[in-house]
């Protein structure tokens, strides 16, 4: 048996690259994580969606309140608006959670190590999301040496981020070719049942079935 932790937030990254590792023949050991975001609830129930669609060995679901507590992200803090798409961010964009995938990943390491899991999927991408420092690949590549130091795993645990350098609109690709279920995904960073569509993370995605002449499947305000 193959296994594979994959990290699956409920959007469209992570459930396609979930998708990716069923299709390259992996038992899916799904790993959502709340951490006090605007989209808790909604994330939450596309991601369980998402885990029973691919018949998921297992589903964890880990809080990480301390980002709430540490604040300096408009995902986790109130007073902090999201605001809209305007172009392409040339500084740390407001909704980045500071150094949020390198928990994500020791987690997910400590997970892959005791289920005895060879790789660890996640969907960063910079294509789309140039300003995040965490999503770049030297930080993955970075963080591989963390691994291999850092763990006794038998096999040796692999980070897969094949999603790193493509666009929105090949992932989207990518997926529709796996038949992934969109309507079971979200991408906006503020609302928990219909999508705004002006945030960045809408911008992208409906920008992306634009660009392949699809309809998204789920409802957005405007």
């Amino acid at each position: 048996m193959k296994k594979a932790v994959c990290l699956l937030s409920g959007g469209m990254d992570s459930t396609t690259l979930a998708y990716v590792a069923k299709d390259m023949g992996y038992d899916i050991i799904a790993l959502h994580f709340t951490y006090g975001q605007r989209t808790e609830k909604k994330e939450r129930e596309c991601a369980r969606t998402i885990a029973g669609t691919l018949d998921a060995l297992d589903f964890v679901e880990i809080s990480l309140e301390h980002f709430k507590k540490i604040g300096a992200s408009s995902l986790t803090d109130a007073a902090i608006p999201v605001g809209e798409y305007a172009g392409e961010e040339k500084e740390v964009p407001s909704t980045y959670v500071p150094f949020r995938n390198a928990n994500l990943l020791a987690i997910a390491t400590s997970l892959a190590e005791a289920r005895r899991a060879e790789v660890v999927f996640i969907g960063v991408q910079t294509g789309d999301y140039p300003g995040y420092p965490d999503c770049r690949p030297e930080f993955i590549e970075a963080f591989q040496r963390v691994v291999d130091l850092g763990t006794n795993a038998q096999p040796r645990i692999t980070l897969m981020t094949p999603f790193v350098r493509m666009t929105k609109a090949e992932i989207l690709r990518v997926g529709i070719a796996l038949g992934v279920p969109y309507e079971h995904t979200w991408s906006c960073y503020q609302n928990n049942d219909r999508a705004c569509g002006v945030c960045s993370s809408c911008h992208y995605r409906r920008e992306a079935f634009r660009e392949l002449g699809l309809e998204d499947p789920i409802e957005y305000e405007d």
